[in-house]
């Protein structure tokens, strides 16, 4: 097998399709609850609700969303929550920050599927996304909210409101860093990167995970010509 050559331009899976549905059903949900919510927290924002229909129609939907949104997240977290612990070269990788903002992670770190910010940012959205849902519950007039008393309702709005802004502010550093790593967006809209992508910013995904399985199936076809 080590003799087998495979070119930097080879497709490989980084991305299955459970996966990115699961991904792009939460980014769907995540702009129209947070467009709605923006709308319900802010006054000078009451014209997002437009988005919706009307407000009344707005509040009726958000919550539900809010859920969709919540279910989705559960789904990845159970498809990547192994690959998101903290491992000792991921420090390797925060001493040398200014050096992977240059572009030069791959001189740094040897990173496995995830690196550290990846990780940081996967537990930031446990953390508010659980939150979210348990303060929404709480907040939720139709259902729930009759239940508890004044001073929890408002304290769950607190924290509602502060998780909001964590997971708004956590999801557009995701979505600048996806732009910012070329090839990022196309391996979560087509479920594929390069062999070079890979080596370039995982590459102990690559050696560990990936070029075992791309040697064994190139094997395979060879021993079948």
């Amino acid at each position: 097998m080590s003799n087998i050559k495979i070119s930097d331009d080879q497709r490989i899976v980084r991305h299955k399709l459970p996966a990115r549905l699961s991904h792009w059903t939460l980014v769907l949900c995540f702009f129209i609850t947070g467009l709605s919510g923006l709308a319900f927290f802010f006054p000078d924002f009451s014209w997002l609700v437009q988005v919706l229909g009307t407000p009344q129609l707005a509040r009726l939907v958000h919550p539900f969303t809010g859920i969709v949104m919540f279910v989705a997240f559960l789904n990845l977290v159970r498809i990547y929550w192994r690959h998101n612990f903290p491992e000792k070269n991921d420090w390797v990788w925060l001493k040398n920050i200014h050096e992977v903002l240059k572009g030069n992670e791959h001189a740094v770190s040897d990173n496995g599927k995830y690196n550290l910010g990846q990780k940081m940012l996967f537990w930031t959205l446990i953390l508010a996304m659980f939150t979210l849902l348990i303060t929404g519950i709480i907040m939720w007039r139709q259902y729930f909210a009759h239940n508890f008393s004044i001073p929890v309702i408002r304290i769950a709005i607190l924290f509602h409101s502060a998780c909001a802004f964590l997971l708004f502010t956590g999801i557009m550093v995701h979505i600048y860093m996806a732009f910012w790593v070329k090839g990022s967006i196309r391996g979560m809209v087509e479920g594929w990167v390069t062999v070079r992508w890979a080596k370039k910013h995982h590459p102990r995904w690559y050696r560990e995970e990936v070029l075992p399985e791309l040697e064994k199936e190139l094997a395979e076809k060879q021993n079948k010509v």
